[in-house]
Order: C-alpha cells, then structure tokens, then sequence
C-alpha cells in the first residue's frame, strides 16, 4: 500500500502592502475651451506673496495626472503642483469627436496657465507626449515658463509629403470600426495590465493606480480612463523641422531626464535613430541632461525618489 501524499496546493500570493501616500491630491474641476478639466493638486494653495512658481505636470499617451503621486511623494518638501489630466484622459471629458489633434492639447495647456497662473511664469513638466507639447508649448510661449523639464518627450519620426495618402487612407478605414479598450473584470486586473506593460513598477504603486487609471462601468467590469478614440491612426505628417523651428525659442533653461533603459527602437524601429534625437535636442538653447539608472520610459514609475531628487535640484 502507498504511503504517498500529494503535494499540497500552492498558496496564493499575499497581496501587496497598500501603498501609504504621503501627499494626498485634491481634486478640482475647470473647464477650458469647453470641456470639463480634472486638475489634481498637492502641497498649499499659492498665496500673492509666494516667490515659488507654480510646477504644472502634464502626462503621456494612456496615462493620467495621478500617475505623478510617486514623485510628488517623494519630493523634499512641499510645494504648489498642479497635474492635468489632458482631454480624453482620466476624469476630464472627452472632445465628443472621433480623433484627437495635436494643436488642441497646446489650446488646452494655453487656457490652463490662464486660468493657474495669468501673470507669473511657471515650471512645467511633461512626460511623453505631455513633453512633446510642453516643448512646442514653451517655443511659441517662451515668457510662461521659468523652467522646463522634458521626461522622455523624444518627439516623432520625421515624415515626408509622399506618406500622406497612405496615412489619410490608414485614418479614413479606421473611421469605418470602433475602436474600444480591452475592459478587465477587477480592479486587480488592471493593476496586472499595468505591471505586464511596465515590469519595473512595483506591485503597490500598481494597485494604488489601478483605480485612478480605470473606472467600473454599469456592466461591472473595470474600463480604462482613455477615450479609444485616441488610437486611431494620426493622419496628420510630423514635420521635424516645424517642431525644431519650435524648440529652438524656448528661453527657459530646459531638463531632460531619460532612463538607461529605454529603447526607443521598441517603438520606432529603424525609422528615429538616436543620432536624428541628438540633433533635435541640440536646438534647444539651455539644457542640462540627467539619466535615471534602472529605469525605463515610465521613469515616475521606476525611480521616483530620483526622479524628484533630479527636479528638484534642477527648480532650486
């Protein structure tokens, strides 16, 4: 007679501890060029007698303004921020339509200094595609910032005219379906979304974003806060040189932060190589670089203790 005993069931993993914010957001509402806006704050409100400027964050492609808690955490002390979350993003509403346009994120960014700061020039920061529009932003409204800080915002490959039929034939097929973000049944689920699309980010901070990041739908399931409408195929030529025409006005002494990391032919192949970024970046008058080691592209995910530590030594 056999003795043998099955090996017993494997246990569950543990969930995460929660993650302890240390700066708590507060939420406010605004509306710009006719869509409701969701700001998030931390730190006091400015007073008149502030001699500190305002820091305005902006966020990348899929993301939202929540997504800079870590950093905001991790900052020395407290100061007045402000992130945004851009149209079609997060809580603010989307434009109603079925794509997104590159000038309407500089309208909106215009329309926000307006109505955070009308007279005193700010330090801004954008990561991603918030550091594509921050960058054109601060060459064609060069007086409104006293700093910038660029976090990975590398910009495009360049384009040429003859790719334009194939690109406005791409957008005008993609009108035809509609486009929908995969839904996930638990919150849980998509802080497993977060985590497989950025190994590097720690499974609290995953949780923590998870619900700011989605939403549960009538249906139960968990939703992504990003309109679908922003994968749609841009139809719109990125000229390298009209952007370039842009960066080489800005006045602000300008940071950018990479990670050691980030690959950018993950994204682009053999069609934006790092000489071609190097040559845009020369343009810009004053800049100073930083490179955060073991981080990628997500670098306020990866490594926000030195994510902070580099702003704020760079802002005084």
């Amino acid at each position: 007679m056999s003795t043998d005993t099955a090996p017993p069931a494997a246990l569950p993993a543990p969930p995460p501890e929660p993650y302890l914010v240390r700066r708590p957001h507060r939420s406010e509402f605004v509306t710009l060029r006719g869509l409701r806006h969701h700001l998030l704050h931390w730190g006091p409100a400015p007073t008149p007698g502030d001699t500190r400027p305002l820091l305005v964050m902006v966020h990348g492609w899929m993301d939202v303004g929540a997504s800079f808690q870590f950093m905001v955490d991790a900052f020395r002390e407290d100061r007045a921020v402000v992130a945004l979350d851009w149209r079609g993003f997060g809580l603010s509403d989307g434009n109603g339509g079925d794509a997104y346009w590159f000038p309407d994120y500089l309208g909106d960014l215009d329309a926000l200094l307006d109505h955070l700061s009308p007279e005193a020039p700010v330090d801004l920061l954008g990561h991603s595609m918030g550091g594509n529009i921050a960058m054109t932003y601060a060459g064609v409204r060069p007086k409104r910032m006293r700093r910038l800080v660029n976090l990975e915002g590398f910009g495009l490959p360049d384009t040429i005219p003859e790719m334009a039929p194939a690109k406005l034939a791409d957008w005008l097929d993609e009108l035809k379906t509609p486009q929908r973000l995969k839904p996930y049944d638990s919150v849980d689920g998509v802080a497993q979304r977060l985590m497989t699309t950025n190994p590097r980010i720690s499974p609290d901070k995953a949780a923590w974003l998870a619900p700011h990041w989605s939403r549960q739908g009538d249906d139960g399931r968990w939703h992504i806060l990003g309109d679908p409408a922003h994968k749609r195929t841009n139809p719109v030529l990125y000229r390298r040189a009209e952007a370039l025409a842009c960066w080489s006005r800005i006045e602000a002494p300008t940071l950018w932060v990479e990670g050691s990391e980030t690959d950018m032919t993950r994204w682009w192949g053999n069609r934006y190589p790092r000489e071609d970024f190097e040559t845009r970046l020369s343009v810009v008058p004053q800049v100073q670089r930083v490179t955060l080691q073991q981080a990628g592209h997500m670098l306020h995910h990866d490594q926000p203790e030195a994510l902070a530590r580099a702003v704020q030594e760079f802002l005084g």
